[in-house]
């Protein structure tokens, strides 16, 4: 692909989460170079040495804004960079602000009424309630009247989740749904969470096991138009039943590539799109569960694994370059994991009677891409085994057995004095 200063820089918002990480290294393997900005300078994927500059500010709202503000004169000398977010924060706030950022940067977005409709969760099931797209039986609750009607009416268990994720919800939960089995627990979980956001969507739950759970990767030009799709299927997520994906593998299934282009075609959808789908282990009905916009996702790094250039055809068609050849899909079976929390999502399946050490072993063989580990560039790796090292030793000493949890997701911090970071904002 040639030296990394013979192409345009991307700017990448959010290394400090798994999907800025793999974000950042597909392009600079790519033969891009990439500033990436970071909100957390201790998390343990700004430890990676791949980015030619790492920059600690804010990933969200005005701060992210005037930082990028600040860092576009020096970015865009030789013309405008790719600028690519990496969480649906970042996504919002850059939309929102599009005018200010487009004499330093491109970027492909659709309108900010289309980013907004299929972001919030209400505003998506009524667009598809509205353009037949399938979703489950699905109810709005903005009242105590509407959690009363979907009581009665939805069939059980309904997992019951906000429209768009507040300032007060993330800091009351950190939960991404909540799952009732009953019309009590449901009203009972309603009075508990309905301050936290202004309205709530329910939904019945989807039968079948995680197994059942597909995606679609794609990239829609300027014009609207499919130029990159992949499709994929978990095998095991983290954590169990509503987490996110720990082991995911290439598959063949027409039904949701054609459901995913249907989707945002329906939305005159630009720039890189994801959406979720699971099918119905009685029926064999698939159901969108939800899309995600604008961004990479945490396994979207399976595509270039797979030969699909999903990134790269984002970068070329924003900066207005011939698109990369390898964009259509060969089925070979390629997989992602994120090993420490697919240890961790085997560990529950053993325990529970679902998995055997054999199976577990079956699953992970292959040709594959790893989520945080690297030979190449190993301090990420090292410092998320760190951390959690350090977070058993102090559950030891407690003597108290509570979760351990690695910073996964970005979060607000102090600036980083590591010698390859500025601070802007």
């Amino acid at each position: 692909m040639g030296k990394p200063d013979a192409r345009p820089p991307a700017v990448v918002v959010g290394l400090d989460c798994v999907t800025g990480l793999q974000t950042t290294r597909l392009l600079a393997d790519r033969g891009v170079p990439v500033i990436a900005l970071a909100a957390d300078r201790d998390h343990f994927c700004v430890r990676t040495r791949v980015p030619q500059r790492k920059v600690i500010a804010p990933t969200t709202g005005e701060g992210l804004i005037r930082a990028l503000e600040r860092l576009g004169p020096s970015v865009a000398a030789d013309g405008p960079a790719f600028l690519l977010p990496c969480t649906d924060g970042s996504v919002l706030t850059i939309s929102a602000e599009r005018e200010r950022l487009e004499p330093f940067f491109r970027f492909v977005l659709p309108t900010h009424d289309v980013i907004r409709r299929l972001m919030d969760k209400v505003a998506f099931a009524e667009h598809a309630q509205e353009n037949g797209l399938p979703i489950p039986p699905t109810a709005i609750l903005r009242s105590r009247d509407d959690a009363e009607r979907a009581a009665r009416t939805l069939e059980y268990p309904v997992v019951m989740k906000p429209g768009l994720k507040t300032p007060t919800w993330l800091a009351s939960s950190r939960a991404k749904v909540y799952t009732v089995n009953d019309a009590g627990q449901l009203l009972a979980e309603y009075d508990r969470v309905h301050a936290w956001t202004t309205q709530l969507i329910a939904q019945s739950w989807v039968a079948g096991g995680e197994d059942a759970l597909f995606s679609c990767n794609a990239y829609f030009d300027r014009e609207g138009r499919p130029q990159a799709t992949f499709i994929a299927r978990k095998i095991r997520q983290w954590p169990p039943d509503t987490g996110t994906s720990s082991l995911g593998v290439e598959v063949r299934e027409d039904t949701v590539l054609d459901a995913a282009i249907d989707l945002f075609t329906s939305a005159n959808y630009r720039g890189l799109a994801y959406v979720e789908m699971k099918r119905d282990e009685r029926t064999g009905r698939f159901s969108i569960i939800e899309p995600n916009l604008g961004r990479p996702t945490g396994r979207s790094a399976i595509a270039e694994r797979g030969g699909v250039e999903l990134l790269l055809t984002a970068y070329c068609d924003a900066l207005g370059l011939p698109l990369p050849t390898r964009r259509e899909q060969r089925y070979g079976g390629v997989k992602w994991i994120y090993w420490r929390h697919d240890l961790q999502a085997a560990a529950v399946a053993m325990r529970r009677g679902r998995l055997s050490i054999g199976d577990w072993w079956r699953s992970v063989r292959g040709p594959s891409i790893e989520a945080v580990a690297s030979l190449r560039d190993p301090r990420p790796m090292v410092a998320e085994l760190g951390h959690v090292a350090g977070a058993i030793w102090r559950t030891l000493r407690r003597g108290s057995p509570r979760p351990i949890v690695a910073p996964d997701a970005p979060a607000a911090a102090t600036p980083s004095k590591g010698r390859m970071s500025i601070r802007l904002g």
